[in-house]
């Protein structure tokens, strides 16, 4: 494809997906509306053609998003795309400031963030990326839309999470970036999306079973079940954070998930690799823990008569009494099932690391 081919009435939009994990799931939902987006919102006097692609599995880090634009323009000029979008779950940042979204309008390429949209990111998405495809054919020659319709500085009134344009319209090099105080929250937030927890729930499974097994073994302790009346609430709550506190650092030191800063991954990059990390096992451990909870009730209920509980308390029995039971001793099998964790699959724990993509099938790619 050429510049003239915007005279005969075909413009090529190429989205590329990097790393292809969490990126290709919203890339491949855009491109099935793009063209009918783009033919509603920016011309629909041409016939819009969506190429998607994969990037990268592991993308240069130390470049930030220059290496990425740098990367996509040479993508749009082998594959004859006229403009190239790029749509990344790397955290990109200037300064502090979590970056949104980045035009190059020398280059007809453009980049967005998803982990700086936060949790809805699809919706976002589908308000920008139509914006910016405009935006870079502006300035294409022989533009099939009246020249200035899509300046670049407009993109903050359509998509509100943008706070602040930092580059020039003229040089076309801008950086759209967010709130410093709220976008950092909103940036860790959309990290832990991109990690996808309940993946990780679902990859320790062997996690799960093992604190089950452990738990069977201490319903059966009637010393256990004193320990539970006697500590009360604080210090039962105290218990359970500490438990899963220890599973979360046990299952980062086990399998290896901490990211250290070296010549490719930038001190304030590492940082936020592993806050997103840490995020996402306490999630997943969390909701294993309520899981385990419920369970152990309900074989509490089961298995111990009241009689039974009420002999050992020495005093009548309440449901309290069962709920503080099965909380002490998922607190305590937590601590079990880290040792069943260390029998997962070296993969499917790493999942949980957010610098960690695994190599996808690449069947799809170039539709």
């Amino acid at each position: 494809m050429t510049d003239s081919d915007l005279h005969r009435g075909e413009i090529v939009v190429g989205l590329v997906a990097t790393p292809p994990d969490h990126p290709a799931r919203i890339t491949a939902r855009l491109a099935a509306e793009l063209a009918d987006l783009l033919a509603e919102q920016v011309d629909s006097g041409v016939r819009w053609t969506v190429r998607q692609g994969w990037g990268e599995v592991a993308p240069h880090r130390d470049g930030g998003a220059e290496a990425l634009l740098d990367d996509l323009a040479r993508r749009r000029t082998d594959d004859h795309w006229h403009v190239a979008i790029c749509l990344t779950d790397l955290p990109l940042q200037t300064g502090r400031t979590p970056l949104i979204a980045q035009i190059s309008t020398r280059r007809r390429a453009a980049l967005v963030s998803l982990p700086a949209l936060g949790l809805s990111q699809l919706g976002t998405v589908r308000a920008a990326v139509p914006h910016l495809v405009g935006a870079l054919l502006a300035d294409a020659p022989g533009p099939p839309h009246p020249p200035g319709r899509w300046a670049p500085a407009d993109l903050p009134s359509r998509v509100t999470v943008i706070k602040r344009v930092i580059g020039e319209d003229d040089a076309g090099e801008l950086r759209y970036v967010a709130s410093r105080r709220t976008g950092r929250a909103r940036l860790l937030t959309g990290m832990v999306r991109a990690n996808r927890p309940g993946r990780a729930l679902l990859g320790l499974s062997k996690l799960l079973v093992g604190a089950f097994g452990t738990a069977a073994i201490a319903l059966t302790n009637s010393t256990i079940w004193r320990m539970g009346d006697a500590l009360g609430g604080l210090r039962l709550t105290i218990v359970m954070l500490s438990a899963l506190t220890g599973l979360v650092a046990w299952l980062i030191i086990a399998h290896d998930l901490w990211e250290k800063p070296d010549r490719d991954t930038p001190a304030e990059l590492a940082r936020m690799f592993n806050l997103g990390t840490i995020l996402t096992l306490a999630l997943a451990t969390a909701a294993s823990y309520v899981v385990l909870s419920l369970g152990t009730l309900l074989a509490a209920a089961l298995l111990i008569d009241t009689s039974v509980l009420e002999q050992t308390l020495q005093r009548p029995a309440h449901a309290t009494d069962y709920l503080a039971l099965a909380w002490i001793i998922s607190s305590l099998a937590t601590v079990g099932g880290a040792i069943g964790s260390g029998l997962e699959d070296e993969e499917t724990v790493r999942t949980a690391a957010y610098g960690h993509h695994p190599e996808p099938d690449r069947a799809g790619e170039g539709r």
